[in-house]
């Protein structure tokens, strides 16, 4: 039998916020099934046939891309277009070798005939959009299309994405993302589904109604109108192109997705890259979100556009909401808390989650793919894992956002990673794992404990809830640490004879060993402070409970002595404001007399009026009992000798990562010196 108590004031809070939390976030996720729902409309959008050839601004903004800018410029120029109808303006921001890369090639494309031009700044003001607001003072013709450097454009692309400026009013329109290198890894195939759903769904859904739709960024091409319009390029926020293209649909221009026309791109095949790019997108929107909500409200637009526009500028605030539950849960599992859908049937609440969660994707997926629908489905999981592990990074990246912190727009490396067999770990750009990486070992940790609390407080059914996060929690972290050794005995920079090689090989080894076999003492420790402080009172409050179901004192005695031996001889849990009800000394003076008056009790008849007055008030004393022990358990998890090992826990990963860092300046002073 399974009593759930009356909460205490802060367990209520605790529900109520857990609650609430869950409310949002399943209107989020029931929006994307609205999105769904509208993208199943099948609304071709119209093209038509070119009687004119205009000319066209390709503008290609780059800062150190040595190994794939090359390859854009030689796509962009071989564009079916012709030559004097097209002016290409190579935006390069670089300070390495990227620029003599792109000055050598400039200058081929020049003495054949392309209207070609290396744009040097001097600086990055601004970053991207800086680069690409400079730019337009000296763009032709009424188009810009805009490319990014890992992007490969078809041959075809401005014919065709320029045949569907049917009318006025469309201001852009927005192509889709291929993935050339989807099948590289576990981390690019769940990044590929991801943005699969982005564009698909999301976008195809906007694009088919009179929702605002966002440009990516990239692979889109531009009416000139529609930027000066829009008040052109701002840099307030790192995410430009949601920015511009919200402004234009304010000012009625409309945007439009074309899923036909698909553009191969290069997906980030280094974790602490993909770690970099979500980051900059999730304190992006938020920051577009502050920027732009209040313009939303008072225009006038339809509601459900203001409704969905304020769930796409704030949807990554489900991020830090998913982690406050994340905590909470094995904080309510503890105190035993009711948290199934419908009382006694647990079930039902894994079915829920199961129903509006991975069924309701597969279904998706198989609509979506049709023949390769079980690969995806196979990369669905992968994402699952890989969205739930990047829930701290994107949560910092939120904060940051809503504090105003000033980040640098910084761009997301790539290697020209194709293949399987190609490698980018001895290649510059190469990224190190940073401090939010000790944030995803803390939460990989706390999961861990939260599925020991959830097996042992007879609710297993959230086992695997919380494992689903904890998994990913630890896998974002493993490959933020992996990917950032270095391989074959190669800095990111430094000549293959520098002696300093393998010691910077050697230092990250013993940083990934140090980290991991603090993560094993981290829970070999929580099970050992579980099973010997919390476990026995799990067992106490079980033997309490057996003894409200019997009236044989014999069996109540014996369990009375177990209990007494179970629970601490005195203290109390609740070291800053102690009550009463969870002091252990008088739980063991209750017991004491709850023992005389079952001896008592004994060697009366059963049928006496004694016996049942005994009786009774044994039972209500372990009833009291167990009540107690519950508002106790919670606070056992922050005694005091918790709470400074976990301070020295954290201090040492963190020491660690002081380590590294004073490790890696030094690295860079050998670089320059060697250089």
């Amino acid at each position: 039998m399974l009593i759930h108590p009356v909460p205490t004031p802060l367990t209520q809070f605790l529900w109520n916020l857990f609650i609430g939390i869950a409310l949002v976030i399943t209107l989020y996720t029931c929006n994307f099934y609205y999105l769904v729902f509208l993208a199943r409309q099948k609304k071709k959008t119209k093209s038509v046939e070119l009687k004119e050839i205009p000319t066209v601004t390709i503008q290609l903004p780059i800062y150190n891309e040595k190994y794939v800018a090359a390859r854009l410029v030689n796509a962009v120029c071989a564009q079916d277009y012709p030559k004097e109808k097209l002016c290409i303006q190579v935006l390069d921001d670089s300070d390495d070798d990227t620029f003599t890369i792109l000055e050598d090639l400039v200058n081929d494309y020049k003495k054949k005939g392309f209207d070609i031009m290396h744009v040097r700044r001097g600086n990055r003001k601004g970053y991207k959009a800086g680069a690409l607001r400079h730019a337009m003072s000296f763009a032709k013709g009424d188009f810009v299309a805009i490319f990014d450097a890992d992007f490969i454009p078809p041959s075809w692309f401005l014919k065709k994405a320029l045949s569907y400026f049917c009318k006025p009013e469309i201001g852009l329109v927005q192509c889709r993302w291929g993935h050339v290198n989807e099948k590289y890894s576990a981390l690019t195939m769940a990044q590929a589904l991801s943005l699969d759903f982005h564009f698909l769904i999301e976008q195809q859904a906007k694009s088919n109604s009179h929702l605002f739709m966002n440009f990516n960024g990239t692979a889109g091409v531009w009416r000139r109108d529609c930027i000066e319009d829009a008040g052109g390029w701002h840099t307030a926020t790192l995410v430009e192109d949601l920015d511009l293209s919200y402004r234009a649909q304010m000012k009625g221009w409309k945007c439009v997705f074309i899923p036909d026309i698909v553009v191969d791109a290069e997906l980030p095949v280094q974790m602490n890259a993909a770690k970099r790019q979500q980051f900059r997108w999730a304190k992006g929107s938020i920051q577009c979100a502050i920027k732009l909500l209040g313009d939303v409200v008072i225009k006038k637009i339809p509601v459900d556009t203001k409704i969905q526009a304020f769930v796409q500028l704030t949807r990554h605030i489900a991020f830090p909401l998913m982690l406050m539950q994340f905590l909470i849960l094995p904080v309510l599992l503890a105190t035993k808390i009711n948290l199934y859908i419908v009382s006694g049937l647990p079930a039902l609440t894994i079915l829920a989650y199961l129903a509006m969660g991975p069924l309701v994707y597969i279904m998706i997926i198989r609509d979506l793919y049709n023949t390769s629908w079980k690969s995806k489905a196979l990369s669905y999981f992968y994402m699952v894992f890989y969205s739930a592990g990047m829930s701290v990074n994107n949560t910092v990246a939120v904060f940051d956002a809503l504090f105003g912190k000033k980040n640098e727009f910084l761009r997301t490396p790539k290697f020209g990673i194709i293949k399987k067999s190609d490698d980018w770990r001895d290649k510059a750009y190469a990224l190190p794992f940073t401090k939010t990486t000790l944030l995803e070992l803390f939460f990989g940790v706390y999961g861990i404990i939260g599925i020991f609390i959830a097996i042992f407080s007879e609710n297993p059914i959230f086992a695997p809830i919380i494992g689903i996060q904890t998994i990913g929690f630890f896998y974002i972290a493993y490959l933020s640490i992996s990917h950032s050794t270095f391989k074959k005995g190669k800095s990111r920079n430094m000549p293959v004879t520098s002696g300093n090689q393998r010691m910077a090989n050697t230092y990250y080894k013993f940083a990934m060993g140090g980290i991991m076999g603090l993560i094993l003492l981290g829970v070999v420790m929580a099970f050992e402070e579980y099973s010997t402080t919390i476990y026995p009172l799990d067992q106490a409050r079980g033997l309490l409970l057996r003894i409200q179901a019997t009236s044989d004192p014999q069996s109540i005695h014996n369990d009375l002595k177990a209990v007494k031996t179970l629970l601490p001889p005195s203290g109390n849990p609740v070291w800053i404001f102690p009550t009463d009800d969870t002091d252990f000394g008088l739980m063991q003076g209750d017991l004491t007399t709850m023992l005389a008056t079952t001896d008592k009790i004994a060697t009366t008849s059963p049928d006496s009026a004694a016996f049942h007055t005994g009786m009774l008030n044994v039972h209500y004393q372990a009833s009291t009992i167990v009540f107690n022990l519950l508002d106790a358990t919670p606070y056992m998890y922050v005694s005091i000798s918790n709470m400074l090992f976990g301070c020295i826990w954290v201090g040492v990963i963190i020491g660690i990562f002081a380590m590294l860092k004073r490790k890696r300046e030094r690295l860079r002073a050998y670089e320059v010196e060697d250089n």
